[in-house]
């Protein structure tokens, strides 16, 4: 065991746990007021679940002994990770740290893997329907993919036994892939199976409501992505730096690439832009990050902040109601750069690879281009089979009524802001029921105006008593 390594391994698992926090802010300060503790909470509740799946079979699904092929692991060989508690010289290692700092290093990964997803869903989501899609997504998708791609395990006679993407010469240092894609792909079944939003495309109201808060939650993805990127190294070493340098470099690019799409499309650069340009870059450099040279990162974040910047716009032009841009930046910035390795690799980077440019030919880029087609197609296939089977099952969209009052106090019985610029605010001191009566009797007052306040009482009793269409209040 290296002491070096295992502590840098430990900061960089912190570093990525702090990304769903920032994820969580940076996704609520893109909703709408009055959805906003219903977007952070999505991005909390995934990682409680997801955390808790992780140590109990998740990280034998995705690094126990191969039980199918290249396709998952054997989920009971370190059922709450009974085997990997050992300390002293039985501790058992991945490299050079211990096997327990690498199962938490990895689980973070699957949390925020998750959360990504409730970007593509927001303002009109129930609550309990998106945590029984997190538990199942994670476990049919997210875990055996970790295994697809992650996993480059061999057996004490060097014959390989890991998954089959990362056997096949998939390149995906961090996760552009088994993240990034498979967070886009998912995104887009579910924005498919639960619809437009109320007013999309028309409503001035579905834009960011404080920007202030999407640049700080894009400063904390950022400052955690170093431990996502550079922590993937699993040592302090310079493989760890070059890994760091791209991160910083690619999305500063993205950024001045966005900003210059924008002040040649709309007349404007602006802060969301910005914010947007950076996960774009981090999102494109992720999976290549110890592969390219910083000069080719450069390249590659402009690449992905002015292509990802045009693809957001997609939505419209489809007709499918992508919330937070998970498609756009994501799916669209993790295939740009997954691809953009068969072109780049350079067989001198600390993990090496011969692309297109540097005499390679075209079987890295196809290669590549296997890897994320079939982890898009298996992402966006369970995702949309799930989705399609919880909304017949349970419902998974608030009826309209729950939107357009807002799913932050239908569900959650609470508001971000206590102000008259939000919908009411603060607790009721009788309890859950009495905050709710208040602030709906309040809310449904103003919308029909003070003349109608017989008819906004009845209106809050059909809202609290469900008597509305089937789905208005479920959690």
């Amino acid at each position: 065991m290296n002491a070096g390594d295992t502590a840098w391994v430990l900061v960089s698992a912190a570093l990525v746990l702090l990304m769903s926090p920032g994820l969580a802010i940076f996704y609520g300060g893109m909703t709408r007021v009055k959805s906003m503790l219903n977007m952070m909470m999505m991005s909390f509740g995934a990682l409680a679940l997801v955390g808790v799946l992780w140590v109990l079979f998740g990280y034998s699904i995705a690094f126990g002994t191969d039980a199918g092929d290249g396709l998952f692991g054997n989920p009971f060989e370190d059922f709450g990770l009974h085997n990997l508690l050992a300390t002293g010289g039985s501790m058992p290692l991945v490299g050079t740290i211990p096997e327990i700092v690498f199962v938490g290093f990895q689980g973070v990964f699957a949390t925020v893997t998750v959360a990504l997803v409730s970007g593509a869903i927001a303002d009109r989501a129930k609550f309990g329907s998106w945590m029984v899609f997190a538990g199942a997504f994670a476990v049919l998708v997210y875990f055996p993919v970790a295994h697809w791609v992650f996993d480059s395990k061999k057996d004490a006679h060097g014959t390989f036994i890991g998954g089959w993407l990362n056997h096949l010469g998939l390149i995906d240092f961090a996760g552009g892939t088994a993240v990034e894609v498979l967070a886009g792909a998912a995104g887009l079944a579910l924005a498919l199976v639960l619809g437009k939003r109320v007013g999309f495309g028309k409503d001035p109201e579905h834009r960011p409501h404080n920007l202030p808060l999407v640049m700080l939650g894009c400063g904390l993805l950022w400052f955690g992505w170093f431990g996502f990127n550079a922590g993937s190294a699993l040592a302090a070493n310079g493989e760890a730096g070059f890994a760091w340098i791209n991160t910083l470099v690619a999305p500063c690019a993205a950024i001045l690439s966005w900003l210059v799409v924008e002040k040649v499309r709309d007349g404007h650069a602006t802060s969301f832009g910005a914010a947007s340009g950076a996960v774009a870059g981090l999102v494109a450099i992720t999976p290549s990050c110890a592969t390219i040279d910083p000069v080719w990162a450069i390249v590659l974040g402009a690449l992905a902040g002015a292509v990802c910047a045009l693809a957001v716009g997609l939505k419209y032009r489809f007709g499918f109601d992508d919330s937070l841009d998970v498609v756009g930046v994501h799916l669209v910035g993790g295939l740009v750069g997954t691809l953009f390795i068969g072109l780049a690799a350079d067989p001198a980077a600390p993990v090496p690879g011969r692309g297109l440019f540097y005499g390679g030919g075209l079987a890295l880029l196809g290669t590549q281009a296997l890897g994320a087609g079939a982890v898009l197609g298996y992402s966006f296939g369970v995702a949309l089979a799930l989705g399609l089977a919880i909304k017949a099952v349970m419902g998974f969209r608030v009826a309209r009524d729950v939107e357009e009052t807002g799913v932050d106090l239908v569900i959650h019985a609470e508001t971000a802001y206590s102000s008259p610029s939000a919908t009411g605010g603060g607790f009721h001191p009788l309890g859950v029921r009495h905050t709710v009566e208040a602030l709906l009797e309040q809310h449904l007052e103003r919308r029909l105006g003070q003349g109608a306040a017989d008819g906004a009482h009845a209106r809050r009793e059909e809202v609290l008593a469900g008597a509305s269409p089937a789905g208005t209040v479920g959690s």
